[in-house]
């Protein structure tokens, strides 16, 4: 018996060991991502500033170079960052992304050109080549914003379906709340209660029936009418756009 507890025991141990030395390694494996994602966000924007400086500082072919390399990163990161944001809300746009991914493939390619022509010493040769990697360029970039920008037009014709749809429901609700007037009484009953004639008239408003009512419900008991709306149904959800109310004061 006393084997058998020791045995659970050590089991339980190592069990514990192993939890503990993988979650020591899911936490490396973590901070190590979290790292690698600070060290790579502060890389490219040394490039993007060392870009910037240049394409403004420089003339010439090394200007120009600078100027290529920063549109095609910037048409390209801000392509990726819509589709990816987007993909989560439209399935739709997987197949935008997938091809965002080749289309990567080829602007990988063409920033390498461009970073290997910033180190050509032949200058005169790269001027003569940058017709061609400009027009690579705008090619690649502007596939990149045609795919972002169909992506917007996108979510803002669901965003102005689904307010079109909501406003209406409102316009119905809305009519609906407003009928609270009752319906008019029958002849019949206009004439029994002395409304018919003018006599009747004449004699509800002397009898005892034309006197002011004296009770908070008379006038709605006396004259048919409905209760007046003293109160709104509590709320269940706060925007921000509300205002407290106020506390009611006594004199």
């Amino acid at each position: 018996m006393e084997a058998a507890i020791i045995t659970i025991m050590a089991l339980l141990f190592f069990a514990f060991v192993a939890l503990g030395v993988y979650a020591t390694v899911k936490v490396a494996k973590a901070a190590k991502r979290g790292v690698d994602r600070t060290l790579d966000q502060a890389r490219r924007t040394v490039e993007d500033t060392t870009l910037r400086a240049k394409s403004f500082g420089q003339a010439g072919v090394a200007g120009e170079l600078a100027k290529l390399r920063l549109s095609l990163r910037t048409s390209m990161r801000a392509t990726q960052e819509a589709l990816q944001a987007g993909v989560g809300e439209d399935a739709s746009l997987k197949e935008s992304l997938d091809l965002f991914h080749r289309l990567s493939a080829h602007g990988l390619e063409l920033d390498d050109d461009l970073k290997r022509m910033e180190r050509e010493p032949d200058k005169a040769w790269v001027a003569g080549q940058l017709p061609e990697l400009t027009r690579r360029t705008e090619q690649i970039a502007g596939s990149a914003d045609a795919l972002r920008r169909a992506a917007r037009d996108r979510a803002l014709k669901f965003s102005e379906d689904d307010l079109s749809s909501l406003s209406a429901q409102i316009d119905v609700e809305a009519g609906a709340l407003r009928h609270w007037d009752t319906p008019e009484a029958a002849p019949e009953t206009r004439a029994a209660e002395g409304w018919g004639s003018p006599a009747g008239a004449a004699g509800s408003a002397t009898g005892p029936a034309a006197r002011p009512a004296s009770g908070p419900g008379a006038g709605s008991a006396a004259g048919g009418e409905p209760p007046a709306i003293t109160a709104r149904d509590p709320r269940r959800t706060a925007y921000p756009w509300e205002k407290s109310a106020r506390p009611e004061t006594t004199t």
